[in-house]
């Protein structure tokens, strides 16, 4: 096996997370770092990690000659100027053997179209990572009901969920930068595992076909006084003139084009979630079986009581977005593993020296942003929205959210 040479877009949290997935992939070495702020931290991981050099590099243009693989892990509101540099790159003669996008793939339609076109020209595989398609406890559920399935019947119903308090850094705060709030960025996760789940065995992955979504979005928490005063101080963020939704709740109808048999995704999304930290949790029906997920179920526990709290200096090294540092305490031993990142990386080693494609392109990543932004225009109308009118079609491919455009007092109740 050849060594595959990572560049990695990106110095936050969750190119933190990727390296520390990647540590468990063989034949792949962190040959490059690029960020907005030099990435000196993430470097010296890389190369503690014995991960690779860890390069920083000035720009993605530079970067994409050193490489095989550029990683775009950055803020969202930067994808498509990042796009334009790895374009640029390749006319220059970079040899890049795939670029990989992590969710959501845009902030809108228009610019996820506008990235395809950017490097679609150059036929390299644009890899969508989401990786909840990819965890391992899903892929079991997908393989264990696979005989029942075909006696059976698929899925009717699959409910997605994914709750935390709260993003790590500003711009995920400000709907501007992140395309929206907690639908954009939580909400794909859901749509995106509800459809993969609900599409027959042996069925590609867009078989299945939506034709409605319907959706409520509101902002509970962080619209409070108390909680706007936080984000405020904390991040310099004002939800008093540019809110953004912190919970979303909805259905997305799926019609299978061979029987005419309609499925539902229900999704639920909220940065609320004041409780362990970080859980996931999924179900589904179907015509006499059913599965059940919650990531919070773990074989580790801890207790930590009040004399000894002191001592804990870092409980999100147990829990993502870990709420308490006493009593009773949920220790996921290898979240990265947990999540599905170590194997969207191996799928996509796998898939470059077999030749095969990757379980998810960027044409996938197109239409979970299309249903995302169904999802906040059916709260926008306060009604179902019709993916198969064709002025909806229309409208959508240049439709912008008004909580993206900063506009999210128009339909978020801000209470005084």
């Amino acid at each position: 096996m050849s060594v595959l040479r990572y560049g990695l877009v990106g110095g936050g949290f969750y190119a933190k997370f990727q390296l520390r997935a990647l540590s468990q992939v063989r034949g792949v070495e962190v040959a490059g770092l690029v960020s907005r702020r030099p990435p000196e931290g993430l470097s010296q991981f890389v190369r503690d990690s014995r991960l690779g050099e860890g390069r920083i590099f000035s720009s993605v243009r530079e970067m994409a000659q050193h490489v095989d693989v550029v990683a775009i892990d950055s803020p969202n509101f930067t994808r498509v100027g990042v796009c334009e540099e790895i374009a640029a790159a390749l006319r220059e003669g970079a040899k890049l053997r795939a670029v990989i996008c992590d969710k959501p793939l845009a902030r809108n339609l228009s610019e996820a179209q506008r990235m395809i076109e950017l490097l679609r020209p150059f036929d390299i595989p644009l890899v969508y990572y989401e990786n909840q398609l990819h965890m391992k406890a899903v892929q079991a559920v997908r393989a264990q009901l696979a005989p029942v399935m075909a006696a059976m019947g698929p899925l009717s119903i699959v409910r997605a969920s994914e709750e935390h308090a709260g993003p790590h850094s500003a711009w995920f705060w400000d709907p501007t930068q992140q395309g929206g709030g907690v639908m954009e960025d939580m909400g794909c996760h859901s749509l995106a595992v509800a459809w993969y789940l609900l599409t027959p065995p042996g069925k590609p992955l867009q078989f299945l076909r939506p034709i409605a979504v319907q959706a409520d979005l509101a902002l509970l928490k962080w619209g409070q006084p108390r909680w706007r005063r936080e984000l405020l101080d904390r991040f310099g963020i004002d939800y008093t003139k540019t809110p953004a939704d912190d919970f979303a709740t909805g259905l997305v109808t799926f019609q299978n084009p061979e029987t005419g048999f309609l499925s539902k995704a229900q999704f639920t999304v909220s940065w609320m979630y004041d409780k362990q930290g970080l859980r996931v949790m999924m179900d589904g029906l179907g015509p006499g079986y059913a599965f059940e997920l919650n990531s919070l179920r773990s074989p580790v526990e801890v207790f930590v009581g009040d004399a000894a709290a002191h001592g804990l200096a870092d409980t999100e090294s147990a829990l993502e977005k870990q709420q308490a540092s006493r009593g009773l305490l949920t220790i996921q031993p290898n979240e990265p593993d947990l999540y599905g990142y170590v194997d969207e990386n191996l799928d996509l080693v796998d898939a470059l020296e077999s030749g095969r494609p990757p379980l998810m392109d960027w044409g996938f990543g197109r239409e979970v942003v299309r249903l995302t932004m169904a999802a906040y225009l059916s709260a926008e109308r306060k009604a179902t929205v019709d993916l198969t009118d064709p002025s909806t079609q229309t409208l959508l491919e240049h439709y912008v959210p008004l909580i993206q455009q900063g506009r999210g007092r128009e339909v978020l109740t801000v209470p005084e």
